[in-house]
C-alpha cells in the first residue's frame, strides 16, 4: 500500500480512542486523521477528516453505530466501515452489515488482527473476526434449509439451541465457547428463556426441555 489509510476512530470512550490511535500509529500504514465520541460527531468530522476507513463502536450515546453506518455511506459511498464492538450477538452483526459495514471486529481482538482488518478493509476487501465469521459460515450453510418447527412455541432457534444446552447440564462459560458467544449474552439469552418458560431455575427449565425432546 503506497500511501497511508486514512482512519477516522468512532467510539465513546477516550481512553479506547487513545488506546486505537497509539496501536495503529506503530504500522507507519495508517494515519489516524480524526477522532469522534458520537455518530453525530462522526458525521460533522467526514468531510472535513476524508477517512478511508471510519473504525466505529456500534453502542455510543445519541446515534448508534448500526444508524451512524448509514448515514455516512449516504454522504460518502466510497467510505469503508468496520465495526470494532464488544457486541457479539446475531442482531448486531447482521444489522451492522445490512447498514453497509464491510468489516465485523471484537474489541477482544488481537492487536495484529485489528490492524490487518483495517488494511483488508481499505483495500476493498470484507473481513470478520474469528468468532462472527464461524457465526455467519453457520447461518448461510443453514439459510437454504426448511426451518425446523419450534419444539417449544415463543423461542427463537438461538434460544432452542442454548436450552438444548443447559438440558445437557452445560454451564454458561461452556455453552459461550461452544457458540462463540460472550458469558454475558449466554446469561441474558438464559434469562430470557426463563422468562418465557416461566421457571425459576435450571432444573425446571432442563424438565421442560426434555419433555419437549431437546437435550
Amino acid at each position: 500500500m503506497s500511501e497511508s489509510v486514512r482512519v477516522l476512530i468512532v467510539d465513546d470512550h477516550a481512553q479506547f480512542r487513545a488506546g486505537l490511535r497509539a496501536l495503529l500509529a506503530t504500522t507507519g500504514e495508517v494515519e489516524v486523521c480524526g477522532e469522534a465520541a458520537s455518530g453525530e460527531e462522526a458525521l460533522t468530522a467526514l468531510a472535513r477528516a476524508q477517512p478511508d476507513v471510519v473504525l466505529l463502536d456500534l453502542a455510543m450515546p445519541g446515534m448508534g453505530g448500526i444508524a451512524a453506518t448509514q448515514r455516512i455511506l449516504e454522504a460518502s459511498p466510497h467510505v469503508r466501515v468496520l465495526v470494532l464492538s464488544m457486541a457479539d450477538d446475531d442482531d448486531s452483526v447482521f444489522a451492522a452489515l445490512r447498514a453497509g459495514a464491510r468489516g465485523y471486529v471484537l474489541k477482544g481482538a488481537r492487536r495484529l488482527e485489528i490492524i490487518r482488518a483495517v488494511k483488508v478493509v481499505a483495500d476493498g476487501e470484507a473481513i470478520f473476526g474469528p468468532a462472527i465469521a464461524t457465526r455467519l459460515m453457520g447461518y448461510f450453510a443453514n439459510v437454504d434449509r426448511d426451518p425446523p418447527t419450534p419444539a417449544i412455541p415463543g423461542l427463537t432457534a438461538r434460544e432452542h439451541e442454548i436450552l438444548a444446552f443447559v438440558a445437557q447440564h452445560l454451564t454458561n462459560p461452556q455453552i459461550a465457547q461452544r457458540l462463540g458467544l460472550s458469558q454475558k449474552t449466554v446469561r441474558n439469552h438464559v434469562s430470557n428463556i426463563f422468562a418465557k418458560l416461566q421457571v425459576a431455575d435450571r432444573a425446571q427449565a432442563i424438565d421442560l426441555a426434555r419433555e419437549a425432546g431437546l437435550g
